[in-house]
């Protein structure tokens, strides 16, 4: 066998409503009344020959005969199938049923829509967009070529006529008028996507003119034969089969209606990769917002897990053959027990580079984030989740435990519970394993949630001074004229080096070495005094009166942490941050419990992977 050309790929870097689906007449698949779907894919070009249609698809929606009937004058006194009459308040004979989308797409004609969607060269390489009444028709055209002539002879230099060609070309979708500007921009880019594939092949081997004649040839001669007979047919239901760009538009348009993830092989040669991600993700029928989904991308820390929602085979079943290397060790080296830092060393990747596979990996749907599974997780039922006792996620889960049931283990976790305490320590080592193997299961269905401790400072008002909720205090304190609020998470394509990125925490810097431990020298009564001063004076005067105050390697330490304290960070990110022992910190926490509350709720960061808002 010779050596195979490894295919350019492009792929989707952008950053999913589950309805009633159902069949159209052409076969074609669509959900009822999902504003994220499509309502029809159409190619159209424009040459020395004028603007042509090539193929739209879905062809036919309605019934002939319904189409034809909500077209004619009705009468203001016909009835309705159901027998009683539509009066005409206004004294005009308008339809008095209003006609679904899909109705008036089906409503224009090729010509109508091969002037209106076939634009000047002008706009070639920009977004177009054209909105008509309750549809929104959204392409990328592409310029092909500019028009030229051709001389006849070479005796008679001047020129004949013009050659006949291919100037422009577009892939519209037409969606609803209300759609979602993410869904518009969504569709926008597939369009340029395909759009930059088809021009790439028709320069190298005149693909889309190919492809262009065959589609006309088929419409030329259904069209002769339908004229003799009296029913006609649709010229583009002869064209799937024979033409390999159309079955391309139409796999593209039912992937859109229904996974949400377009995968074209153009001209058999390149590949056109895109997600939607409406479609994918969502959680208990409530669909993640892009905009959400892209604050998590951006709020990834080092501590943080990543768990693939299926098996490794599976998902790497799913990546293209010529895909990177470095994603497939890092899908063969992740691990729900690892957060990134550690999965980075594993993998031998950068911290940066795992970082970008990883948000690569959650936008198309393939993994989710999570915090490392330890025996100090605390879970609860997700409010979102299945209870049914003969669900089909109930069978998955007998099949894949036998021996166990989910709603007895779904039980187990109607109440806040830790896997320390779930765990029974007279079980055999293969029993621990497949207790973390359950909760991995539940955790890739969503059906878990987990819980996180936060602390806040809360000190009794004094009988002259507000409330301590009355009035928002400074969250980061300064010393020397530098900053001591929580590292930001590293954003995708900043310059940081991988050097900067050590298993020492960020936060263990100067201001954390000048505390020297153990010793009450003045520098530390300063440096304590300075991380205090952002306080008022009845919440320090509240908290030198706690017994632990006392001792000065306890206050040094509350003051050092006093920015945690505010309910914005939760235990494992201070953990992480100042590189402390959760044990530490209860500790600290147990001392001055008197003006710290704590309280327990989900991570903002990772909870839209698990109860998104209504």
């Amino acid at each position: 066998m010779g050596k195979t050309r490894a295919r350019p790929q492009l792929s989707n870097n952008n950053y999913s409503i589950t309805k009633k689906m159902y069949k159209q007449t052409d076969g074609s698949v669509h959900r009822s009344g999902d504003r994220t779907s499509p309502i029809s894919v159409i190619l159209v070009s424009s040459g020395s020959r004028g603007n042509k249609l090539l193929f739209r698809y879905p062809f036919q929606r309605v019934p002939e005969g319904a189409s034809s009937l909500a077209t004619k004058q009705r009468s203001p006194y016909a009835l309705n199938p159901t027998g009683d009459v539509l009066e005409d308040q206004d004294g005009d004979s308008r339809e008095q049923t209003a006609l679904t989308d899909e109705q008036l797409v089906a409503g224009f004609s090729d010509i109508i829509l091969a002037t209106i969607l076939a634009t000047k060269s002008d706009m070639c390489g920009k977004k177009f967009e054209l909105k008509i009444d309750n549809i929104r028709f959204v392409g990328h055209p592409t310029l092909l070529q500019t028009p030229h002539t051709i001389q006849v002879s070479k005796t008679d230099p001047s020129p004949k006529r013009e050659m006949p060609t291919m100037i422009l070309f577009s892939v519209v979708f037409a969606l609803r008028a209300n759609a979602d500007p993410s869904v518009i921009g969504c569709m926008h880019n597939l369009s340029r996507r395909i759009a930059i594939a088809l021009q790439h092949e028709e320069r190298r081997c005149q693909y889309l003119t190919r492809e262009a004649k065959l589609m006309l040839a088929v419409q030329d001669e259904v069209t002769a034969m339908t004229e003799n007979e009296n029913s006609p047919q649709s010229p583009f239901r002869q064209i799937l089969p024979k033409c390999k760009l159309a079955w391309d538009l139409k796999e593209a348009y039912d992937s859109l209606c229904t996974t949400g993830i377009v995968r074209l092989h153009i001209n058999n040669w390149l590949e056109v990769s895109f997600c939607l991600p409406h479609k994918i993700h969502h959680v208990g029928g409530n669909h993640i917002a892009p905009e959400a989904l892209e604050r998590c991308l951006k709020a990834i820390r080092p501590y943080h897990a990543l768990l693939l929602l299926e098996n490794e085979k599976a998902v790497l079943g799913q990546m293209p053959l010529d895909c990177s290397p470095a994603l497939v060790r890092l899908i063969k080296t992740c691990s729900a027990v690892k957060n990134l830092q550690q999965l980075a060393q594993d993998a031998d990747l950068a911290l940066l580079q795992v970082f970008q596979i990883s948000a690569h990996l959650v936008y198309w749907g393939k993994a989710i984030i999570i915090y490392p599974l330890c025996e100090n997780n605390v879970y609860m039922l997700s409010p979102h989740a299945s209870i049914c006792l003969y669900s089909s996620l109930a069978e998955q889960f007998s099949q894949q435990f036998p021996g166990n049931d989910l709603p007895s283990m779904l039980a187990k976790f109607s109440l806040p519970i830790s896997l320390s305490e779930f765990r029974n320590p007279l079980d055999a080592p293969v029993q621990e394993v497949q207790l973390i193997q359950m909760v991995v299961w539940l955790l890739q269905r969503r059906l878990l949630i987990q819980l996180h401790t936060y602390v806040c400072l809360l000190v009794p008002p004094g009988q002259d001074e507000p409330g301590p909720w009355d009035e928002e205090p400074p969250l980061v304190a300064c010393v020397g004229g530098r900053s001591l609020s929580t590292p930001s998470a590293l954003s995708f394509g900043s310059p940081t080096s991988s050097d900067d990125m050590t298993l020492t925490s960020p936060s263990m810097d100067n201001s954390s070495a000048e505390l020297l431990p153990g010793t009450d020298s003045p520098l530390n009564r300063r440096m304590t005094e300075t991380l205090l001063a952002s306080l008022t004076e009845h919440e320090r005067q509240a908290i030198l009166s706690v017994p632990a105050a006392q001792n000065p390697e306890d206050l040094r330490m509350f003051a050092r942490l006093l920015h945690y304290f505010r309910g914005h960070h939760h235990l494992e990110e201070i953990m992480y941050n100042e590189n402390m022992r959760r044990s530490q910190l209860k500790m600290l926490f147990d001392k001055f419990r008197s003006v710290l509350v704590i309280t327990n709720h989900e991570d903002p960061v990772i909870s839209i992977f698990q109860s998104p808002l209504e």
